[in-house]
């Protein structure tokens, strides 16, 4: 037990000091772990390392499709819900059936369901070290929303697949017998997943207590995971529902500090077993070698058809980058012609009279969605800098390891296809890991920060009038009651003051400081400047008087927390926090 917690302990710290060191020399962290877990797994004091696929199916996916999914947007799944069901979904098919068959043409000895098993395993994308990459060099939104989306739902059509090919491994396989069982997997997952979603969600509405919030967080995924999996479903698209569910019912129906703790506790969650996951890859990459070795295969000829298999992921993906992004040219006619009809529906509406007034309402919202979706369209449309983006993005990772093991081992040459798909997923993390930073700096020479700024801007305007505007109701509803006293000015203003420094943080994020020259500081940087001045006063008196002890400890407790929740507030929000 003592050397499985001291290399528990040093793989947890080599991972933050790699990660550290990744963001310094500009590199994602996966790349270099994995590289580093190559490294150690050769060295000769090192065992061989050998984790069991339930591992990393049961215990893994499901808190890192969960963190992954409940940190995702809703809003941006939606809007992007064509070319995320084509690359996860349509590709994804694609690719494992034509990697299939093409192995089992190279190789007659490797029987076809078994090479589709292979292509259902390398066929799912990892958005991880992409993403990473994107959002430091001003990948647009769009993409690495697109990218995200796609790595969450690839991972159920990938493992769904891998069912099936299995099972025609053991007994005959008939088409219309797979295509209903994939049809019932995702329809009874989706159902699980929102049926657990809602049930979890309202149990954790009615918590008042952050400590049991953040226990029965930690639960959900696998309360969702389980059951599906126990139905025949995909637990993990489960998953994914429920923390889409989740993620996106949070701002109206969780507390505040709710929302803060699950936010950090699950970014905690996704950087510790996603890093650990791509260290853990490098590390038993010397045991399948070890097994390929001993067997009849030639190593050397295992390699070439995994750089073969590689070659035919690249082609694929952008073939159909092709037709993909033709079909979206047409997205804004589509959301024109929504518009039209939620109009025409909203005006017949109201010849109904006051008993349509709830229909009218909910028609207009969804017209002002659709004019949403249109303007978001023609500003971030995907062109040709966009295909090429997402073709050269198909690094894999995390779901095609475990995927990989969790192949039985009575499945024949079981060595050698774990070995390959362990070639496709270092080879594509290395390969578009190390060159997607160059071709994202060539696609977009120009920081594409502008459309942001005005973003955060017109945002916060709009913000801000509203709550104003909630002030003067209160206030006149006030006003009105004769019972009630007179409201101070000076107090009104400095809760509108209050209401308007609440996001004065945001002068310090990457987007809103592009809207400043260098050297020019704007009056919300010196707010900012000026109140970490007067926090560190405080902070000063505090520490004094906790060393004097003149105040009670639980008082100078409060106080320290007052302040750090004020000081939390001065710092500018980012993709971490």
């Amino acid at each position: 037990m003592e050397e499985i917690e001291l290399i528990v302990v040093g793989a947890i710290l080599l991972v933050v000091g790699t990660a550290i060191l990744a963001g310094r020399i500009g590199i994602a962290a996966p790349l270099l772990l994995s590289v580093l877990g190559v490294a150690i797994g050769y060295l000769p004091f090192v065992p061989i390392i050998e984790v069991e696929p339930e591992i990393i199916l049961l215990v893994v996916l499901p808190p890192l499709l969960y963190a992954a999914a409940v940190n995702l947007p809703l809003v941006d799944f939606q809007r992007n819900l064509r070319p995320i069901a084509g690359l996860s979904v349509v590709l994804v098919i694609i690719s494992a059936v034509v990697i299939g068959v093409l192995v089992n043409l190279l190789v007659p000895a490797i029987p076809l369901p078994v090479a589709i098993a292979l292509g259902a395993v390398v066929s799912p994308t990892d958005a991880v070290a992409a993403t990473s990459i994107g959002k430091k060099l001003g990948m647009p939104r769009r993409l690495v929303a697109i990218l995200e989306g796609e790595s969450l739902v690839n991972d159920a059509t990938s493992l769904v697949l891998l069912k099936a090919a299995l099972a025609a491994v053991a007994s005959s396989f008939t088409f219309w017998s797979a295509a209903g069982s994939f049809s019932y997997a995702v329809a009874a997952a989706i159902l699980i997943g929102l049926v657990v979603g809602v049930i979890t969600v309202w149990i954790r509405s009615k918590l008042a207590n952050p400590v049991h919030d953040t226990v029965i967080s930690f639960t959900v995924p696998f309360v969702a995971f389980v059951p599906a999996e126990h139905a025949g479903a995909s637990g993990v698209l489960a998953v994914v529902v429920t923390g889409l569910y989740a993620g996106h019912h949070s701002a109206t129906r969780f507390s505040a500090h709710a929302r803060l703790n699950e936010r950090l506790n699950w970014r905690t969650v996704q950087f510790v077993v996603e890093n650990g996951v791509f260290l853990l890859m490098g590390l038993q990459l010397h045991g399948l070698v070890e097994e390929v070795v001993d067997s009849h295969w030639d190593l050397s000829y295992v390699v070439w058809l995994g750089l073969l298999v590689v070659g035919a992921l690249i082609a694929l993906r952008a073939l159909f980058a092709v037709p993909l992004l033709l079909y979206m040219r047409g997205a804004a006619r589509r959301y024109v012609g929504r518009s039209w009809a939620l109009s025409r529906g909203a005006d017949r509406a109201r010849q109904g009279g006051s008993r349509s007034a709830a229909r009218v309402e909910r028609l207009e919202a969804l017209q002002r969605r659709s004019e949403a979706d249109l303007e978001h369209e023609q500003e971030q449309g995907l062109g040709w800098r966009e295909g090429v983006a997402l073709s050269w993005a198909g690094m894999r990772g995390v779901v095609t390891l475990a995927a990989a093991q969790s192949i039985p081992h009575e499945v024949p040459d079981r060595a050698q296809v774990v070995l390959i798909a362990f070639i496709v997923a270092i080879t594509t993390l290395l390969l578009h890991g190390l060159t997607l930073p160059a071709i994202i700096r060539r696609l977009w020479t120009v920081d594409a920060t502008d459309a942001g700024v005005r973003g955060l801007a017109a945002l916060s305007a709009d913000i801000v009038k509203a709550g104003n505007e909630a002030l003067d109701e209160e206030i006149a509803v006030e006003q009105a009651d004769p019972t009630r006293p007179e409201l101070d000015s000076a107090l009104i203003e400095r809760v509108r003051a209050g209401g308007k420094n609440a996001l004065a943080s945001l002068a310090l994020s990457p987007t809103h400081s592009a809207s400043h020259t260098p050297g020019e500081e704007s009056p919300a940087h010196a707010f900012v400047r000026l109140s970490t001045v007067v926090l560190q006063g405080q902070r000063d008196a505090l520490l004094e008087e906790r060393a004097i002890g003149r105040y009670d400890s639980e008082i100078l407790r409060q106080v320290g927390i007052a302040l750090d929740v004020y000081e939390a507030r001065l710092e500018p929000p980012s993709a971490d926090h």
